[in-house]
């Protein structure tokens, strides 16, 4: 089975391609143009230098959130498009669960910090397995470390920025060193959902926020 990846959710976006399970050729987005411009001509590139055609891929996977508003419409638009142009299925995926399942087994307690801006973070809490121990949450970083317990594991964008603080509150903890292009991972995570029965029809396909976007009303 080949499986397309897209991740717009950062500025460090990706397309990968995965063959049972096996990411087989992985490409980096320059966010600094627009996704709408750049996404489909990676995929492009990226399928001609596998030797790979749109019909040789058999479902497509996205992160379908948190993150950028703007990034999450046209990856998800992107993906929904290729799926109803050949008739594949299609999967979003948290791109929380995505992060978590890259440091599986660095600890206990596995914890995903993405920057959600006004002095918040995107959070999620996970098992060593990775399996999610507590519902995704946005919120400040001190409320996410007040229920982290000591050695617990960190990764995402957020990290960084906040690696003194994280320190100061949960002793023992654990930084590992990823690549902050997601759509590797996010090929063989959706590799094994697939493979379970997960994914569907484009129309299926939604955003995930845990932060609904702000629209400014008119003055009328």
């Amino acid at each position: 089975m080949h499986i397309l990846a897209v991740d717009t959710t950062t500025t460090n976006g990706s397309v990968a391609v995965a063959r049972d399970s096996l990411v087989i050729g992985e490409r980096r987005v320059d966010s600094g143009r627009s996704y709408s411009v750049i996404l489909l001509p990676a995929v492009t590139v990226l399928l001609a230098d596998l030797g790979l055609e749109v019909h040789d891929l058999d479902a497509y996977a996205v992160t379908a959130g948190p993150g950028s508003f703007t990034g999450l419409r046209i990856g998800i638009s992107t993906v929904q498009g290729l799926s109803l142009g050949s008739c594949r299925p299609c999967l979003g995926v948290s791109a929380l669960d995505v992060q978590a399942s890259r440091i599986v087994g660095e600890s206990h307690t596995l914890v995903t910090l993405m920057n959600a801006y006004r002095s918040e973070v995107y959070a999620g809490v996970y098992d060593a397995t990775g399996e999610p121990s507590a519902p995704p949450a946005v919120q400040a970083i001190e409320a996410v470390l007040d229920r982290v317990p000591a050695g617990a594991a960190f990764t995402g964008d957020a990290v960084a920025g906040a690696r003194e603080k994280i320190e100061g509150l949960c002793p023992g903890a654990r930084f590992p060193e990823r690549s902050a292009a997601l759509a590797g991972p996010l090929a063989v995570l959706a590799s094994a959902r697939l493979a379970s029965g997960a994914g569907g029809p484009a129309d299926g396909l939604r955003p995930f926020y845990l932060r609904e976007p702000q629209f400014r009303r008119s003055a009328e």
